[in-house]
Protein backbone atom coordinates (compact mmCIF):
# COMPACT_ATOMS: atom_id res chain seq x y z
CA UNK A 1 0.00 0.00 0.00
CA UNK A 2 1.42 3.39 -0.61
CA UNK A 3 0.67 6.09 1.97
CA UNK A 4 2.55 9.09 0.62
CA UNK A 5 2.81 10.07 -3.16
CA UNK A 6 6.07 10.22 -3.35
CA UNK A 7 6.82 6.67 -2.99
CA UNK A 8 5.07 6.31 -6.83
CA UNK A 9 7.35 5.74 -9.55
CA UNK A 10 6.49 8.60 -12.60
CA UNK A 11 8.11 6.95 -14.76
CA UNK A 12 6.55 3.34 -14.15
CA UNK A 13 2.85 2.47 -15.89
CA UNK A 14 0.27 1.57 -13.25
CA UNK A 15 -3.19 0.31 -13.49
CA UNK A 16 -6.80 0.90 -11.68
CA UNK A 17 -5.73 -2.31 -9.49
CA UNK A 18 -2.82 -0.26 -8.13
CA UNK A 19 -4.84 2.89 -8.19
CA UNK A 20 -7.61 1.90 -5.64
CA UNK A 21 -4.38 0.76 -3.11
CA UNK A 22 -3.37 4.62 -2.86
CA UNK A 23 -3.93 5.82 0.38
CA UNK A 24 -2.66 9.70 0.07
CA UNK A 25 -4.23 12.96 -0.07
CA UNK A 26 -3.15 14.43 -3.23
CA UNK A 27 -5.28 13.19 -6.70
CA UNK A 28 -3.63 12.15 -9.39
CA UNK A 29 -4.74 11.01 -12.55
CA UNK A 30 -3.59 7.88 -14.63
CA UNK A 31 -3.13 8.69 -18.43
CA UNK A 32 -2.44 5.59 -20.42
CA UNK A 33 -0.79 3.87 -16.93
CA UNK A 34 1.20 7.21 -16.19
CA UNK A 35 0.32 9.02 -12.85
CA UNK A 36 -0.59 12.58 -13.58
CA UNK A 37 -0.77 15.18 -10.40
CA UNK A 38 -3.83 17.30 -10.28
CA UNK A 39 -3.06 20.61 -10.33
CA UNK A 40 -3.75 22.43 -6.72
CA UNK A 41 -7.72 23.54 -6.15
CA UNK A 42 -8.41 25.45 -8.89
CA UNK A 43 -9.31 28.95 -9.06
CA UNK A 44 -11.89 30.68 -8.27
CA UNK A 45 -13.42 31.35 -11.82
CA UNK A 46 -12.61 27.80 -12.80
CA UNK A 47 -14.73 27.22 -9.63
CA UNK A 48 -17.35 29.21 -10.73
CA UNK A 49 -17.20 28.41 -14.10
CA UNK A 50 -17.70 24.69 -13.02
CA UNK A 51 -21.02 25.55 -10.56
CA UNK A 52 -22.97 27.26 -13.52
CA UNK A 53 -22.15 24.66 -16.07
CA UNK A 54 -22.68 21.84 -13.61
CA UNK A 55 -25.84 23.50 -12.33
CA UNK A 56 -27.50 24.53 -15.83
CA UNK A 57 -27.23 20.68 -16.67
CA UNK A 58 -28.06 18.88 -13.57
CA UNK A 59 -31.39 21.61 -13.88
CA UNK A 60 -31.82 20.07 -17.20
CA UNK A 61 -31.58 16.17 -16.41
CA UNK A 62 -33.56 16.34 -12.98
CA UNK A 63 -36.24 14.63 -14.66
CA UNK A 64 -34.43 12.54 -17.55
CA UNK A 65 -32.45 9.04 -17.07
CA UNK A 66 -28.78 10.87 -17.55
CA UNK A 67 -26.85 12.10 -14.07
CA UNK A 68 -24.12 14.55 -13.97
CA UNK A 69 -21.22 14.65 -11.47
CA UNK A 70 -18.28 17.02 -11.00
CA UNK A 71 -14.77 16.37 -10.17
CA UNK A 72 -13.52 14.71 -7.93
CA UNK A 73 -15.25 11.82 -9.90
CA UNK A 74 -13.50 8.95 -11.58
CA UNK A 75 -13.99 7.94 -14.96
CA UNK A 76 -12.18 4.50 -16.10
CA UNK A 77 -11.70 3.84 -19.39
CA UNK A 78 -10.46 -0.03 -19.30
CA UNK A 79 -8.20 -1.26 -21.94
CA UNK A 80 -10.57 -4.62 -22.34
CA UNK A 81 -14.20 -4.49 -21.63
CA UNK A 82 -15.54 -5.68 -18.10
CA UNK A 83 -11.58 -5.84 -16.87
CA UNK A 84 -10.85 -3.09 -13.78
CA UNK A 85 -7.28 -4.93 -13.14
CA UNK A 86 -6.22 -3.86 -16.76
CA UNK A 87 -7.37 -0.52 -16.75
CA UNK A 88 -4.73 1.69 -17.11
CA UNK A 89 -6.57 5.27 -17.20
CA UNK A 90 -8.52 7.15 -14.89
CA UNK A 91 -9.48 10.44 -14.85
CA UNK A 92 -11.07 13.05 -12.92
CA UNK A 93 -13.24 15.34 -15.68
CA UNK A 94 -14.19 18.52 -14.09
CA UNK A 95 -18.21 17.73 -15.17
CA UNK A 96 -19.31 14.13 -16.42
CA UNK A 97 -22.37 12.61 -17.79
CA UNK A 98 -23.62 9.38 -17.70
CA UNK A 99 -26.51 8.09 -19.45
CA UNK A 100 -26.14 4.43 -19.10
CA UNK A 101 -26.81 3.52 -15.32
CA UNK A 102 -24.83 -0.04 -15.78
CA UNK A 103 -21.38 1.93 -15.72
CA UNK A 104 -21.97 3.48 -12.23
CA UNK A 105 -20.79 1.79 -9.34
CA UNK A 106 -19.57 3.17 -5.78
CA UNK A 107 -16.13 4.07 -7.74
CA UNK A 108 -18.05 6.41 -10.43
CA UNK A 109 -17.63 5.60 -14.13
CA UNK A 110 -16.47 2.19 -15.56
CA UNK A 111 -16.48 3.01 -19.31
CA UNK A 112 -17.30 5.79 -21.76
CA UNK A 113 -19.48 8.37 -20.20
CA UNK A 114 -21.98 10.15 -22.63
CA UNK A 115 -20.14 13.67 -22.01
CA UNK A 116 -17.24 15.21 -20.39
CA UNK A 117 -16.36 18.53 -19.73
CA UNK A 118 -12.64 19.88 -18.57
CA UNK A 119 -12.02 23.27 -17.99
CA UNK A 120 -8.69 24.70 -18.35
CA UNK A 121 -6.60 25.41 -15.67
CA UNK A 122 -2.67 27.09 -15.44
CA UNK A 123 -1.60 23.85 -14.61
CA UNK A 124 -2.93 22.00 -17.43
CA UNK A 125 -0.06 21.24 -19.69
CA UNK A 126 -0.77 20.49 -23.20
CA UNK A 127 0.54 16.97 -23.65
CA UNK A 128 -1.99 16.26 -20.80
CA UNK A 129 -4.83 18.24 -22.85
CA UNK A 130 -4.15 16.77 -26.14
CA UNK A 131 -3.57 12.68 -24.21
CA UNK A 132 -7.16 13.51 -22.69
CA UNK A 133 -8.86 14.19 -26.44
CA UNK A 134 -7.16 10.99 -27.93
CA UNK A 135 -8.46 9.03 -24.65
CA UNK A 136 -11.82 10.38 -25.09
CA UNK A 137 -12.23 9.93 -28.69
CA UNK A 138 -10.49 6.45 -28.88
CA UNK A 139 -12.95 5.25 -25.73
CA UNK A 140 -15.61 6.47 -27.61
CA UNK A 141 -17.37 9.28 -25.81
CA UNK A 142 -19.62 11.37 -28.07
CA UNK A 143 -19.42 14.47 -26.96
CA UNK A 144 -16.15 16.49 -25.32
CA UNK A 145 -16.31 19.94 -23.91
CA UNK A 146 -13.29 22.28 -23.99
CA UNK A 147 -13.78 25.24 -21.54
CA UNK A 148 -10.94 28.07 -21.96
CA UNK A 149 -12.17 30.63 -19.31
CA UNK A 150 -9.14 32.73 -19.72
CA UNK A 151 -9.89 33.28 -23.60
CA UNK A 152 -13.76 32.76 -22.84
CA UNK A 153 -14.56 29.85 -25.14
CA UNK A 154 -15.93 26.68 -25.56
CA UNK A 155 -14.87 23.98 -28.22
CA UNK A 156 -17.34 20.80 -28.58
CA UNK A 157 -15.73 17.67 -30.11
CA UNK A 158 -18.79 15.48 -31.14
CA UNK A 159 -17.53 11.89 -32.75
CA UNK A 160 -18.33 11.24 -36.68
CA UNK A 161 -19.57 8.29 -38.31
CA UNK A 162 -15.60 6.84 -38.38
CA UNK A 163 -15.28 7.46 -34.40
CA UNK A 164 -12.98 10.47 -34.58
CA UNK A 165 -13.52 13.97 -33.08
CA UNK A 166 -14.73 16.58 -35.29
CA UNK A 167 -14.36 20.40 -33.54
CA UNK A 168 -16.96 23.06 -33.27
CA UNK A 169 -15.70 26.40 -33.84
CA UNK A 170 -15.34 28.36 -30.44
CA UNK A 171 -18.23 29.27 -29.13
CA UNK A 172 -17.83 32.38 -27.67
CA UNK A 173 -19.59 34.41 -24.52
CA UNK A 174 -21.99 36.14 -26.92
CA UNK A 175 -23.36 32.62 -27.79
CA UNK A 176 -26.11 30.08 -26.63
CA UNK A 177 -24.29 26.52 -26.78
CA UNK A 178 -26.48 23.50 -27.72
CA UNK A 179 -25.59 19.72 -27.02
CA UNK A 180 -25.70 17.45 -29.48
CA UNK A 181 -25.60 14.74 -27.51
CA UNK A 182 -27.79 16.26 -24.92
CA UNK A 183 -31.06 16.65 -27.03
CA UNK A 184 -32.75 20.44 -26.14
CA UNK A 185 -30.13 21.44 -23.82
CA UNK A 186 -28.82 25.12 -24.42
CA UNK A 187 -26.17 26.66 -22.40
CA UNK A 188 -26.27 30.83 -22.66
CA UNK A 189 -22.55 31.58 -22.42
CA UNK A 190 -22.95 35.38 -20.94
CA UNK A 191 -24.09 33.51 -18.23
CA UNK A 192 -20.76 31.48 -17.97
CA UNK A 193 -18.32 34.19 -18.73
CA UNK A 194 -18.85 36.89 -16.45
CA UNK A 195 -16.57 39.94 -16.86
Amino acid sequence: MITNINQLDFSKKYTYADYMTWQFKERVELIKGYVFKISPAPNMNHQRISSEIHGNIWSFLKSKPCQVFHAPFDVRLPVSPNSDKKTNTVLQPDITVVCDESKLDKQGCNGAPDLVIEILSPGNTKREMKDKLEIYEYSGIPEYWLVDPEREFVIIYSLNDQGKYIGSVPFTDEEILKSKKLKGFKLDLSEIFIH
